[in-house]
């Protein structure tokens, strides 16, 4: 098991390499795909291109996370952080729809890999409400905090949207212990083939 060796400071540093790399090869092409997308955001319903979200990083440190809204604009709902999007929820667009299916609505989040509040791979991180929520009532779950969120992780190729927090939880846990440079390379190429085969999205 290549765990204890890839939790190394090398691993780390490689990691935080591929992540500016590929940030830097996929930049140009996902602010072209952005810039078309946020068009047909704007034409379709009020309010701003990008949603942000205060989000539980590594160590519990809370970030803002950069997302293309899908939903309709709410500045003043208190309690979008408090829930989970549901299938077919009423509060999404009808451009958000198509944007979810493809998981278009992530791309702002080179920003966050970027600034290195984020990994291409890593556990999803929830919102600091739930992320509370959840430490109070799930085993274990503080430990997710432990390694840097990312935009796709082994819960998200894996079922996504479709599985509870419990479940989700297992294949966090899963990847903490196996963490390694060949994992994340795995779960970003099934991360290609979800995308394409559109599961789990919401």
């Amino acid at each position: 098991m290549c765990s204890e060796e890839c939790k190394t400071s090398f691993y780390l540093s490689a990691r935080r390499i591929l992540d500016l790399v590929l940030s830097l090869v996929v930049s140009v092409p996902i602010a072209i795909v952005v810039l078309i997308t946020g068009i047909f955001v704007k034409l379709d319903s009020k309010g701003p291109i990008l949603f942000k979200q205060e989000r539980a990083g590594k160590n519990g440190k809370a970030f803002t996370i950069y997302k293309i809204r899908t939903m309709s604009h709410a500045p003043l709902d208190e309690t979008r952080d408090m829930v989970w999007t549901e299938k077919d929820d009423c509060r999404i667009t009808k451009v958000g729809k198509v944007i979810r299916k493809v998981r278009l609505d992530e791309l702002p989040q080179i920003i966050n890999v970027i600034k290195g509040d984020m990994s291409f791979v890593g556990p999803r991180p929830e919102t600091v409400v739930l992320t509370e929520k959840f430490n109070e009532s799930i085993p274990d779950f503080n430990k997710r905090l432990m390694v840097q969120p990312g935009i796709t992780g082994l819960a998200q190729v894996n079922g996504g949207y479709d599985l509870s927090a419990e479940e989700k939880i297992v294949f966090d846990l899963q990847y903490i212990e196996n963490v390694c440079f060949w994992e994340d390379i795995k779960i970003l190429f099934a991360t290609v083939k979800v995308i394409f085969m559109r599961e789990g999205a919401r």
